[in-house]
């Protein structure tokens, strides 16, 4: 168990470095080190993330005030209309594919991440890309995407939620942290009430002491990596932790 304890905190440190769960990190892990098939790790991952993301909202609120998220509810609902029902696609789809082919759209989306990382998460822009309908309608197809992205990886899904929250509706970088927590969390909580319909779910019962105790190393450590976030500098850490997710892929492609 001390594993469990220490690859959360390391994982929920990385996370919290760049404003996310960690849960990107935390997939490959539990595949590749403590051996889950790939659903049980997917049914875990979003277990643990909904804790940190129910966490981290709190843990932000005194830098961005509930009342500035409250705010900017009609942005929250516009990518709501989407990602709830790709959360519930998403979770129906990764129950229906086989374990082999389920490693194969883990390690390409780890790919996605990891390029969105690079090129999207340091997005600055004050101009939105749309206005009007068609900001409307972009907003709930790029919340449909991450929507089933958040679910067939158990992720929050804020590494593309904030890039799309900045460039579309051009928020700034600190609020857009906050606003995607406000909308990962119903979309996972739908997301994790479509994989409690399937047997596999059955791996959270089996499982509990392992998924608290990581749990709270992730919760632990995503509270360090935020206090050294002034101590690393973005254009280091970023390509480090997008190679980090490309390794990752390779190892659950490879995965048997």
């Amino acid at each position: 168990m001390p594993a469990a304890f220490g690859g959360g905190a390391i994982i929920g440190a990385l996370g919290g470095l760049i404003g996310l769960g960690g849960a990107e990190f935390r997939l490959p892990l539990l595949i590749g080190i403590f051996n889950f098939a790939a659903l049980e790790a997917v049914i875990l991952n979003k277990a643990m993330s909904l804790v940190v993301v129910a966490t981290a909202l709190p843990f932000r609120a005194q830098t961005v005030p509930f009342a500035d998220v409250a705010a900017h509810w009609p942005v929250i609902l516009n990518l709501l209309a989407g990602s709830l029902l790709g959360a519930w696609f998403g979770a129906g789809w990764a129950t229906r594919l086989k374990s082999e082919t389920l490693y194969k759209v883990i390690a390409l989306l780890l790919v996605v991440i990891a390029v969105v990382l690079l090129f999207g998460h340091d997005a600055t822009t004050s101009q939105v890309l749309v206005t009007g309908t068609a900001q409307l309608v972009a907003g709930i197809i790029a919340g449909f995407i991450i929507g089933i992205v958040a679910s067939l990886l158990g992720v929050a899904g804020g590494e593309l939620l904030i890039p799309t929250l900045v460039l579309l509706f051009g928020a700034d970088i600190k609020l857009a942290g906050s606003l995607s927590l406000a909308v990962s969390l119903p979309t996972m909580l739908v997301g994790f009430t479509r994989y409690s319909r399937d047997q596999s779910f059955s791996v959270i019962g089996r499982n509990k002491k392992f998924l608290l105790i990581m749990a709270a190393g992730s919760i632990i450590g995503t509270f360090i990596g935020g206090q050294l976030l002034g101590l690393v500098p973005s254009y280091a850490l970023l390509p480090a932790l997008a190679l980090i997710l490309v390794i990752s892929a390779v190892k659950v492609w490879r995965h048997k």
